[in-house]
């Protein structure tokens, strides 16, 4: 372990901050919370649905932390959120040194004030940050992997605090906090796309039988017709390999993607440039990316791998662009499970609350 011991070359930089977005009211009454927070050196927690804007309400706190001198670290158990939100904050802050931190990035030079990481990538550091954001911390690895906790408290200053920010915290998380916000609506007003059951009976056979199921068939088809992007979802990457070469036969330009992908970068930047139809995926994506107008499917939701907060994530891809407020989401099942209810539950409690305010 090598300990940087010299003097903090950031401390005198001034950083531009270039946003001009508009917060709304529970963004803003959370940003604002949020920096009190900071500036009282307290621990944080944000629990804002899919799609609240919650990367947008940081800023504020990550600038004055920054006119501070203090250095920030925004960690996030999934690389595909570090490369979500590191093209965000190099445009807000075009002159501060910020460098992203994940499995196979690029060498980057300078002394970064601001980082953004996945949780693994903090085994480099050691009391290196006086701010410490984790995003998504419900999420695997994170939620599953101690070592990963010990980790992000290794990394930060012996007086650093941290701050929490998911869409779906656990009950365990939650009793760790004196201080939370809690966003229940988007930010354009508009409310969270409430999934709808189709049964799917013996889906695995039929794809390993060389044959799409009928009711997945049409859905995948449709969504074709109208040019729409979209998501399917499988629970392993076995059954999503066999599945993939049976897509393609309804369109060439269908992709397949999992965490050992070394294109899964490219294929969701594929998507989103509109540059292919869609995607079969496994949980890698079920957060951390935004694709407009994008129309999601889960096959077999009822396999143990799709908790919850794992569904309400995925269904969260859907609606979350102003101008495509409303979408489908679907979860093709061999049986509903209790996990599957709480999710559907949890999201129309979450529009109950934000439409009464």
């Amino acid at each position: 372990m090598i300990r940087w011991r010299g003097p903090k070359a950031y401390r005198k930089r001034r950083h531009t901050f270039q946003w001009t977005g508009q917060l709304t009211k529970l963004q803003q009454q959370a940003a604002d919370e949020m920096l009190e927070s900071v500036k009282a050196g307290r621990c944080h927690l944000i629990s804002a649905v899919c799609g609240a804007g919650k990367t947008e309400l940081l800023f504020q706190s990550v600038h004055y932390a920054l006119e501070k001198g203090l250095r920030v670290c925004i960690a996030a158990p999934r690389t595909d959120v570090v490369l979500e939100l590191f093209p965000r904050f190099q445009k807000v802050f075009p002159q501060t040194v910020i460098h992203a931190y994940y499995g196979g990035a690029p060498k980057q030079i300078g002394y970064a004030q601001l980082i953004l990481a996945t949780t693994h990538q903090l085994y480099r550091f050691e009391q290196a940050f006086d701010v410490m954001i984790v995003d998504e911390a419900d999420a695997f690895p994170y939620s599953f992997d101690e070592t990963l906790a010990r980790a992000v408290k290794k990394a930060k200053t012996a007086k650093a605090s941290t701050y929490f920010i998911t869409a779906t915290p656990s009950p365990s998380l939650i009793k760790e906090f004196n201080h939370c916000s809690f966003i229940p609506k988007r930010y354009h007003n508009k409310p969270l796309q409430v999934p709808h059951f189709s049964s799917l009976w013996g889906y695995e056979k039929s794809l390993k039988r060389g044959k799409i199921p009928r009711k997945l068939k049409e859905w995948t088809e449709e969504r074709l017709t109208k040019k729409e992007p979209f998501l399917i979802f499988f629970s392993k990457v076995e059954l999503l390999k066999i599945a993939t070469p049976l897509f393609q036969r309804l369109h060439a330009n269908i992709l397949a993607v999992h965490a050992e992908d070394p294109e899964r970068t490219q294929k969701v930047l594929q998507l989103r440039n509109e540059e292919i139809p869609g995607l079969l995926t496994t949980t890698i994506l079920e957060r951390g990316i935004t694709i407009k107008n994008v129309q999601v499917a889960v096959v077999g939701a009822e396999s143990t791998i799709f908790t919850a907060s794992a569904l309400i994530q995925i269904a969260g891809r859907v609606g979350r662009h102003e101008n495509y407020a409303e979408g489908d989401v679907v979860f093709f099942h061999h049986g509903i499970t209790i996990a599957m209810d709480e999710a559907r539950e949890k999201i129309v409690y979450n529009n109950k609350v934000g439409f009464s305010q």
